[in-house]
């Protein structure tokens, strides 16, 4: 039957090791450069944030033609490339003396996030095991998501001991050396593209637009823009802000390097026990933790000594959640709206996930302030992820009513 064909666990595993790299080097890294950076190149809070944002956004605008070439048999090249861009850029970064040549190594790392992240790396496994993708992909995420854990106390360690700029080069060497021919190894071989057959093209481009006009499609697109947009954000700006709260450089530096761990946890139940509980309550429970785990945050100043006790929970609440809203957010369309069409609609949200992803670093470094720090941002992460996770129930409701 299907479902005993199996993935091939030694490319995922390698796979997954080359998604933990290129998360905890290039996504979790900026958090710990901004203050070293924004001190040495005399920028501000904001300026330092648009970095970040304009990388997210070149991400998301390189989405669909990534996808495509994927598509089209050139994973391997695609990747490799990615991996090798990275590097590139990461000894770039090193030697920037403003705020243009900042700009421009992340525009550059967007760019390479968008050939080796998790989206290329699902379409990989989702062309090469189609019987056996969702647990291969669950299986990727295991060690994509000690990212932050392995990778912001090494790069905290680099810059204390080495500085940012040589700290930068030291992860340079981790693309250029391990993951791009990890890539360009394991990658061999890539599945011929599929026949593009279509002998009713008008139809079904009637079908999509009906689709993509649909309550189910219209609610998970805004999900997903407003859950992407809150877990992209706080990490761009946790380490500062919990070493604005007075906490120990310490617990400054293992409270988001246990984030990681918890959402391992998370993507764990669901690998063992998905099977075991209904799938459309998981999906309604999972974005509640996200929102939960930011009222522990905004409430842990107000208890004193046992804040930190309360910032604990957050990492608990927050990080599960997190954890498990990434096979949520990667099967919501397939399951709620339509799965022949699903790449297309998928796609459809690119644009508008490019700008939530890239927008709401910046709105956070803007609405920080000397006199309250993140209060503001927090509150406004906090509202969007309630109207997130409502839009998914609304979405599930209007779908299994007409199911």
């Amino acid at each position: 039957m299907e479902n005993h064909v199996q993935h091939d666990r030694s490319l995922v595993g390698w796979l997954s090791l080359a998604q933990l790299i290129s998360w905890g080097s290039i996504f979790y890294t900026f958090a710990l450069l901004m203050s070293p950076l924004e001190r040495e190149l005399g920028l501000s809070r904001a300026q330092s944030s648009v970095a970040f944002s304009l990388a997210l956004l070149v991400e998301g605008l390189m989405a669909y033609p990534v996808g495509r070439w994927i598509d089209r048999g050139h994973e391997r090249i695609v990747m490799t490339s990615g991996s090798l861009l990275a590097g590139v850029c990461l000894l770039l970064h090193s030697q920037v003396a403003g705020i243009a040549g900042f700009y421009a190594v992340w525009a550059g790392l967007g760019a390479a996030m968008a050939a080796v992240l998790y989206s290329p790396a699902f379409a990989v496994v989702t062309r090469r095991f189609p019987n056996d993708f969702r647990r291969a992909i669950i299986t990727m995420t295991f060690l994509g998501g000690l990212a932050s854990t392995v990778f912001i106390p090494l790069t905290a360690w680099l810059i204390a001991h080495w500085g940012w700029r040589q700290a930068l080069v030291g992860l340079a060497f981790f693309h250029l050396l391990l993951c791009a021919p990890l890539h360009a190894i394991t990658l061999r071989g890539a599945p011929r593209p599929l026949s593009q057959v279509a002998p009713d093209s008008a139809r079904t481009s009637q079908d999509v637009l009906r689709l993509m006009r649909s309550a189910p499609f219209l609610l998970i697109g805004v999900f997903v823009v407003l859950l992407m947009a809150v877990t992209v954000a706080l990490p761009a700006h946790m380490v500062n802000l919990l070493r604005e709260s007075g906490m120990r450089e310490a617990w400054v530096i293992a409270i988001p390097a246990s984030i990681g761990v918890i959402q391992v946890l998370g993507r764990l139940l669901l690998f063992f026990f998905e099977h075991h509980f209904d799938v459309h309550m998981a999906n309604r429970l999972i974005p509640c933790l996200v929102p939960l785990g930011l009222i522990a945050l905004l409430a842990a100043p107000h208890f004193g000594a046992a804040q930190i006790s309360v910032v604990w929970l957050f990492v608990l609440l927050y990080g599960m959640g997190n954890g498990m809203l990434t096979i949520v957010k990667g099967t919501a369309i397939a399951q709620y709206v339509n799965r022949d069409h699903v790449a297309t609609l998928n796609g459809a949200l690119g644009l508008p996930l490019a700008l939530s992803r890239a927008g709401a670093p910046l709105l956070v470094g803007l609405m920080w302030s000397p006199a309250l720090g993140y209060t503001h941002a927090l509150w406004l992460l906090l509202v969007m992820s309630v109207a997130g996770a409502g839009a998914l129930m609304l979405a599930q409701r209007h779908a299994l009513a007409t199911a």
